[in-house]
């Protein structure tokens, strides 16, 4: 309407106003609607066409889009693995920190686990007493073995020397030699009873205490995690859990974490695709929302989501007709961020908005080597989003009364 009028008025507006005064003629008499439209029929018509083209040009080079929402993601509250609640200690609404408990389930299982788990490590390092014990033992049967072993090697040189003399029997050095050969078997023996005392010792034990260890610290984990803390600060939102509840991981979370700062710092607008060789990062944009009327939001385009979400396709077991994907166009998806510290405070998280994205060619202008044409169409185009800045401090005045008394709410 506004383009319209801008249009009409450099046309039939100064028509009348000649013929009304300068010429005399009066209204239902020389001028009519006939008379109007044969005089300016011309007129009439570029004026028709400058607003089509307008128009287009005011939408096209500074689109707007009402599908603005200030999106947030909440955390889903659930525990890692199936249990029964024990005990709850926060409340529907509540406000919580990061870290902070919401409920615990029953940990009985999860305790006797560790409690297995220390007489483990108990029994482990009991073991290694007795170890160490028979280590102290085994030195003694070694000192106890050589000791034999050196009196039968004494004895046995000793009626060696006695058989050169035929003073002994050949058979009694044969028993002496066979029992000096048995004193060095039980030496080796005691030796390597010792050797595999200090292995059990330095290795296996160790590692059956890490590995009870471990145990320990797996059983710790399961009984902590019986515990479901906050995993950041926000609202406990729809928790409306009670001791004896059953909680499954697939079917039913206990509740729902809305974060602090969800929501509170980015709009997501979806613009028309023939937007999509205009809406740059970095461009100026406007919004004003349902939560905060009366107000005009200073943004920066942040991203632009390079891909069309309805475009998208899941493969299946069945070949897929195109135009069965969509029945309508998907939009541009747009991130925006406030302008200046703050910009978003007062818009409640998942408000609705609209936004309005305008083009400059302030760098395109500064080029000494511009050419004339451009030079004016460049300017144009940079004027006319006036245009649209008015319209939407227009709708910003309008939005309360479209919304509570026109819509009927």
């Amino acid at each position: 309407m506004l383009e319209l009028i801008f249009c009409s008025a450099l046309t039939i507006f100064p028509d009348y106003l000649y013929r009304r005064y300068a010429q005399g003629k009066r209204i239902g008499q020389e001028i009519t609607l006939y008379s109007v439209w044969y005089e300016l029929r011309w007129g009439i018509s570029a004026c028709l066409i400058l607003t089509l083209s307008l128009i287009t040009m005011i939408f096209y080079f500074h689109p707007a889009t009402s599908s603005v929402t200030a999106v947030f993601r909440t955390v889903t509250i659930l525990p890692e693995s199936v249990g029964r609640v024990d005990e709850v200690y926060v409340g529907l609404n509540q406000k919580v920190e990061a870290g902070a408990p919401l409920f615990r389930l029953d940990d009985s299982s999860q305790k006797a686990a560790l409690d297995v788990a220390q007489k483990q490590i108990a029994e482990v390092e009991a073991q290694t007493k007795v170890t160490q014990s028979e280590l102290a033992s085994a030195d003694g049967q070694i000192r106890q073995a050589e000791g034999a072993l050196q009196v039968s090697i004494d004895e046995l040189q000793m009626k060696t020397q006695l058989l050169k003399n035929d003073a002994v029997a050949r058979r009694e050095v044969d028993r002496l030699t066979n029992t000096v050969e048995s004193q060095r078997g039980m030496v080796s023996a005691a030796y390597a009873s010792k050797e595999t005392l200090q292995t059990k010792l330095g290795v296996l034990l160790p590692a059956q205490k890490a590995s009870a260890e471990a145990a320990l610290a797996a059983a710790q984990v399961d009984l902590d995690k019986t515990v479901v803390k906050a995993g950041i600060a926000g609202t406990v939102q729809q928790f409306t859990l009670r001791k004896g509840d059953v909680l499954n991981t697939m079917l039913r979370p206990a509740g729902i974490l809305v974060p602090e700062e969800a929501g509170r710092g980015t709009l997501v607008a979806g613009f028309d695709q023939i937007e999509a060789q205009v809406i740059k990062p970095g461009m100026v944009a406007e919004a004003t929302c349902i939560g905060k009327p009366f107000a005009i939001i200073p943004l920066v385009v942040t991203d632009v989501q390079d891909v069309i979400a309805a475009g998208q396709l899941r493969p299946t077991d069945q070949l897929l007709d195109v135009s069965q994907i969509s029945t309508r166009p998907g939009t541009l998806t747009v991130f925006m961020q406030p302008l200046f510290t703050g910009g978003l405070d007062g818009v409640p998280p998942g408000g609705s908005c609209i936004a309005n994205a305008y083009t400059s060619n302030h760098d395109a202008l500064s080029d000494p080597n511009i050419g004339t044409l451009k030079w004016i169409g460049l300017h144009v185009i940079d004027t006319v989003g006036l245009v649209h800045a008015i319209i939407l401090r227009m709708q910003a005045l309008l939005l309360p009364v479209q919304t509570l008394v026109l819509t009927g709410h």
